[in-house]
């Protein structure tokens, strides 16, 4: 491999560890794909992160080939599908953060209960059907799901998050699971009230110019 793609591979490794740091997954849960070439590098099977090596990432080809020492994910078509139609995405991250996953468990869309629903493309994080992990199903449910969305929840498992690089979809991760937290505490005390259409439109609209000088 070159140094740009064994920058990208570490990139993921270092990550994948973040991720784990912060909760938002343990073990061997969750996977990271990133757009190379003419296809991605995605994180291995059944192996936890921080026993992951640079040579454990695999690369799977346009023609959904897979290339390395390791296993893929069993979540690569959903990977594969969301990059390939995506073309505004290089990065996918599938986490079961604990908070975002109880969501995904009510089988229901997240509505705009924070202005910053805004950053994920809309006034809600969408929820895809259940389909068995893996599965081509599921793929098609998640595609589905992430039109116009920047991230998903996938019913009675977990969340999806996509982004423009790694850094980004990291963040939206992040900031998805502290969204879920923060109303479930909400939910707890008292009726959670939502952010009202019209204003989050406003918010939607400027949202797409944040950070941009």
């Amino acid at each position: 491999m070159n140094k740009a793609e064994e920058k990208i591979r570490n990139k993921i490794i270092d990550t994948a560890k973040k991720l784990g740091l912060k909760k938002l997954n343990h073990g061997k849960a969750g996977n990271i794909s990133v757009r190379w070439k003419d296809g991605l590098l995605i994180t291995p099977s059944g192996i936890s992160y921080d026993k992951i090596k640079p040579k454990d990432i695999v690369f799977i080809d346009k023609n959904k080939s897979h290339h390395g020492i390791k296993k893929p994910s069993i979540e690569t078509p959903f990977h594969f599908d969301i990059i390939k139609n995506k073309k505004d995405v290089n990065c996918v991250v599938h986490t079961h953060a604990p908070y975002a996953s109880g969501f995904s468990i009510l089988g229901k869309p997240i509505p705009s209960y924070h202005y910053m629903i805004a950053f994920f493309g809309g006034d809600d994080i969408p929820c895809a059907k259940f389909a068995i992990p893996g599965s081509q199903e599921l793929s098609n449910y998640a595609v589905k799901a992430l039109k116009n969305r920047k991230a998903c929840l996938l019913a009675n498992h977990g969340v999806i998050i996509t982004g423009k690089d790694i850094d980004e979809a990291a963040f939206l991760a992040e900031e998805l699971e502290t969204l879920c937290k923060q109303i479930t505490i909400a939910k707890i005390n008292g009726t959670a009230k939502l952010v009202g259409k019209r204003d989050m439109k406003k918010i939607i609209e400027a949202v797409k110019t944040y950070g941009k000088q």
